[in-house]
């Protein structure tokens, strides 16, 4: 379904991507795991086209992602994003974030729009929350959100750009509970993160990425648990046993 091949991203003399590659086929879940500024989040707004790259190709069912074309913005309707922060409308009501994008960008009526934004809402453990504005939500009730938002779109993608970093501690597990429901209904998934754990129950692929550059790929068993280089080893080491 997605294929990024060779691309490169730099702000001035500093690069960001080098090389990059990726194919995704329908239905996987691909984890990304690397330090910070390691290039991971620039690689995802490649593919949503929110960034712009400086070389290689980058394309999604056979369309190819250039934000200067004008199908740029039909594409990005069927490519969800969840970003870290939640970037809700702060004032309209979770239910009103989630009818947002079907009624102004895919022009669905208002009755289907609200019949399936209540039903998405219900998905992600939130009915009973579908009058509250964001501000009345904890973190992780608004990431919830922004995930039925996703979905309202029916996209053929999700990327998710560490969708649990701002959330405290405990309130990750409901976060990481609904997207572990889509990735086993088959959603095709790319998912930037720092829980390991998640990422070993999850991904069919985990990729770990420094500098801009694909150190090494593979199963979660043998990456997370076997990484054959060094600065993958390292990595996780500092991530599952940080020094106090």
């Amino acid at each position: 379904m997605i294929v990024v091949d060779r691309i490169g991203k730099a702000f001035g003399t500093h690069v960001v991507l080098d090389e990059f590659s990726l194919e995704v086929d329908r239905g996987e879940v691909v984890c990304i795991i690397g330090p910070s500024g390691s290039g991971k989040s620039t690689a995802l707004r490649c593919i949503n086209g929110l960034e712009a790259y400086d070389r290689g190709t980058i394309t999604i069912d056979g369309v190819r992602v250039d934000r200067n074309e004008p199908s740029i913005h039909a594409l990005r309707s069927e490519v969800g994003m969840v970003f870290q922060r939640f970037n809700l409308f702060p004032h309209r009501t979770a239910l009103a974030n989630v009818m947002e994008g079907p009624l102004y960008v895919k022009r669905v009526a208002p009755r289907d729009a609200r019949a399936r934004a209540l039903a998405l809402l219900e998905k992600v453990g939130l009915a009973e929350k579908a009058d509250a504005y964001p501000d009345r939500l904890s973190g992780g009730q608004q990431q919830r959100v922004a995930i039925a938002r996703a979905l309202a779109m029916v996209p053929k993608v999700i990327l998710f750009d560490e969708p649990t970093s701002a959330l405290d501690p405990e309130l990750v597990g409901d976060v990481l509970h609904v997207m572990l429901q889509l990735a086993r209904e088959g959603m095709t998934m790319i998912v930037v993160t720092h829980e390991i754990g998640f990422a070993a129950e999850v991904a069919d692929r985990v990729l770990f990425l420094d500098h801009g550059r694909i150190l090494e790929q593979g199963p979660p068993a043998a990456i997370l648990r076997n990484p054959k280089h060094e600065r993958t080893r390292d990595f996780l080491q500092r991530v599952l046993y940080p020094v106090a």
